[in-house]
């Protein structure tokens, strides 16, 4: 019997006796020249079971499923409650039906063009965020998401990660508990807070009862923990998150994710406070700007501007927040 033949023996021995259990009398692995193989969607990397504190300290509550069970889509889709969303049309367009309307087009250069900086780095939970509060973001970020699932296939998940002033939940007509916060508080699982609307393929994570100390909340951990949970269901994951300048929060979400995107408005934004909230973040996690609120004939510039300085930019005119 070769040496390694004899560890792999006596790891077994080990790993049963471990277990409370006994190996089996003359049991042996059987030799074999190509390494086992572990997916990740039946073997989670982590595993934490229910009563075991999570990540930052919060409990799982005896109520929520034990995190090391699988999480499949088909699981998603029995558990995840399905809502009658009314979107306000004027704001979410691509719940209208006019492909033409206003602002739809930017947005498809915009997904062009994330799409092109995804074949140069890993790019799928992508933050959105602003210098100050009324710029744009939740729209960004929501009509984002809406023209991504207009790709046949595409499946994406939007979460509202502003948990100061959130909005996703009035633009798309819905309602906003439970939801992450909750979540991270330990008090539902990840199926109770998930909910679809009409548009196939996108769900929402609103941002939950309001709570007192979201600065503490959103650094627990937990969130970072919920993202290695779904991320193999989305083809997107979209964060709408506070701004930058005045709360620490959106520097904390951004270390979450794969990218940010900032969302600038035009002849609105301090150029101090554009600059301030760009350094919350480092270079290379900045993969665009939106510049937002332009006019017609400020448009061409605008894009020339931006471009020249080797950002992804789309011109949009859209509402504050």
């Amino acid at each position: 019997m070769s040496r390694i033949h004899e560890a792999l023996k006596k790891a077994e021995q080990e790993r049963a006796v471990s277990q409370g259990g006994s190996a089996q009398p003359g049991y042996a692995p059987t030799e074999t020249s190509e390494p086992a193989v572990r997916t990740i969607q039946q073997e989670p990397a982590v595993t934490v079971t229910a009563g075991m504190p999570a990540a930052g300290g919060v409990p799982l509550t005896s109520g929520m499923p034990s995190f090391g069970s699988p999480f499949s889509l088909d699981a998603l889709l029995a558990r995840c409650p399905q809502l009658e969303w009314k979107p306000d049309e004027k704001t979410m367009l691509f719940f209208n039906g006019d492909d033409s309307s206003r602002g739809t087009e930017e947005f498809r250069t915009l997904r062009s063009r994330l799409y092109h900086t995804r074949e140069k780095m890993t790019l799928k939970k992508l933050l959105v965020t602003s210098a100050l509060p009324k710029e744009g973001k939740s729209f960004t970020a929501a009509n984002l998401a809406q023209v991504l699932v207009r790709q046949h296939g595409r499946r994406v998940l939007l979460i509202d990660a502003d948990l100061r002033g959130p909005r996703l939940h009035l633009m798309l007509g819905t309602s906003s508990s439970p939801g992450l916060s909750d979540y991270l508080q330990g008090s539902n699982d990840e199926f109770s807070i998930m909910q679809r609307g009409p548009m196939d393929n996108l769900f929402l994570i609103p941002s939950g009862d309001e709570i007192s100390d979201p600065a503490e909340l959103v650094a627990n951990g937990r969130l970072k923990f919920l993202l290695q949970r779904v991320e193999a269901l989305f083809d997107w994951i979209i964060i709408d998150s506070p701004p930058a300048v005045p709360v620490s929060d959106a520097s904390v979400l951004a270390k979450t994710c794969d990218g940010v995107l900032m969302v600038v408005r035009s002849n609105s934004t301090p150029v101090d406070l554009a600059r301030r909230a760009r350094e919350q973040f480092p270079d290379q996690a900045l993969v665009g700007v939106v510049l937002n609120g332009t006019d017609g004939e400020s448009v061409p510039y605008s894009r020339y501007y931006y471009a020249a300085y080797g950002k992804n930019v789309t011109d949009s005119k859209a509402p504050g927040k």
